[in-house]
């Protein structure tokens, strides 16, 4: 390893350490309480299950596993959001060195997406967004290792279906991510006939579906309820035709929006906008595929269905840009503007916690202002003063009594709405505003 390589990967590992201590700081002093997405993985991670009436398990498998080990301390599901940023990251970075043999634009391939709204200002809550981050990342980066080398390892199969899967049970749109890939090599191995079929490629398809099994059973035993609800969320029901043109436009322009940080930077690094590109280049098939098929998959979606994509959808998906743009634009980057570069990223890098911890220090209304553990020390206030047993349920909505779930010391577990039978089946109960606690 030369000087400069050590470096620059010195450099990187600044970057990400940095990334994780403002991430995991800046949220942990300045939020009263945990936001809603991760109050929810909580809820259900206090009863895990193959599956939950919005998403599949694993946003809440691993909150559980912090919660195991660090209880109800807010900054560690924080930290544990970043961990899942720069294992993604970590990984960017391993792919773009592979694909532009050159560390310092595999450095760049990663302080590009920093500027990316989803890599920075959203990352905190930790949901089933941020979840998908280190699976996408470990999916295309496995799949990078089957597509360009010359002998296929049982390994790298094995690893792209079980990654695939974790990121498939973490939200379904990931699937998308798949659904490039697949076509990617079908493409290459059934019309232009450059890579041959090798059967270990259904090592990949069938450690995928055997990871899948579980929730597949739990699935169809509780009516397919996740994807019913994924369905609602989309507004299918109610497009009208009007949906067909207005929804895809609206997903186009809210695209744009994303990447203005994105390609400012990039416009301070080329010293002129012009490539050239060749769909004889492997990598830049690899690249199109991962980065710009599936937001055209995303999109023809809306466009057909004329269902509306909630931007936070998006999380994954610009993981690869910054590799994407650098291979673009590789013969036109000007090293002599790498100092303007490096002052925007700088900019950047401090203008987002700066940004957050000014709207969560001065609006004194969003969910992280919630009084979560005062309401939680009323309630067992409350119940001590009528009961001498433990509170082992709650019953309510995923956020209030979510809430106390996490909050209350005996950690009780979370069984979904108030029902008057499930209540009738208790011991001992109590209910405050819509939320029951009870002990078995």
């Amino acid at each position: 390893m030369t000087a400069n390589t050590r470096n620059i990967n010195n450099f990187f590992y600044i970057f990400v350490t940095a990334h994780l201590l403002f991430w995991t700081l800046v949220p942990s002093l300045t939020n009263y309480n945990l936001p809603l997405d991760t109050i929810e993985a909580l809820a259900w991670g206090s009863n895990l299950d193959w599956g939950f009436n919005k998403h599949p398990p694993m946003s809440a498998f691993f909150p559980e596993i912090f919660f195991q080990i660090f209880g109800a301390q807010d900054w560690a599901y924080y930290l544990l959001s970043q961990i899942f940023v720069i294992i993604s990251f970590y990984f960017v970075f391993k792919l773009s060195n592979e694909i532009l043999n050159n560390n310092l634009l595999s450095l760049i391939s990663v302080l590009l997406i920093e500027s990316i709204y989803f890599y920075n200002f959203t990352t905190p809550e930790f949901n089933v967004n941020v979840c998908q981050l280190p699976f996408w990342s470990l999916t295309a980066y496995y799949s990078w290792k089957i597509y360009s080398g010359r002998n296929i390892k049982f390994t790298d199969c094995f690893l792209v279906g079980l990654f695939a899967a974790l990121g498939f049970l973490s939200k379904y749109l990931f699937i998308y991510l798949l659904v490039s890939i697949d076509l990617l090599f079908l493409y290459l191995i059934f019309i232009k006939k450059e890579i041959k079929f090798d059967f270990k490629y259904l090592i990949t398809l069938e450690v995928f579906l055997i990871a899948l099994v579980p929730h597949l059973i739990w699935l169809n035993n509780n009516d397919f309820i996740t994807i019913t609800y994924g369905l609602a969320r989309t507004g299918l029901e109610q497009s009208s035709i009007i949906d067909h043109i207005k929804f895809p436009v609206i997903f186009i322009l809210k695209q744009i929006g994303i990447l203005i940080p994105f390609l400012y930077l990039i416009f301070l690094l080329v010293k002129k906008i012009k490539f050239t590109f060749n769909l004889k280049d492997k990598k830049f098939l690899f690249l199109l595929a991962i980065n710009i098929l599936p937001i055209i998959l995303m999109f023809l979606t809306s466009l057909i269905t004329g269902s509306k994509i909630r931007t936070m959808w998006m999380t994954p998906y610009y993981l690869f840009f910054g590799t994407f743009f650098v291979y673009l634009f590789q013969k036109q980057i000007n090293t002599k503007k790498l100092k303007s570069f490096i002052y925007g990223f700088i900019f950047l890098f401090f203008l987002s916690p700066v940004l957050y911890a000014y709207i969560s220090i001065s609006q004194d209304d969003k969910r992280t202002d919630y009084p979560g553990k005062g309401i939680a020390l009323k309630t067992q206030y409350a119940w001590d003063k009528q009961f001498s047993s433990t509170i082992t349920v709650v019953y309510g909505n995923e956020w209030n009594a979510g809430n106390l779930s996490y909050h209350l010391k005996s950690r009780p577990k979370w069984e979904g709405p108030v029902e008057r039978y499930k209540l009738d089946q208790l011991k001992d109960y109590m209910c405050l505003d819509n939320v029951c606690v009870g002990s078995r």
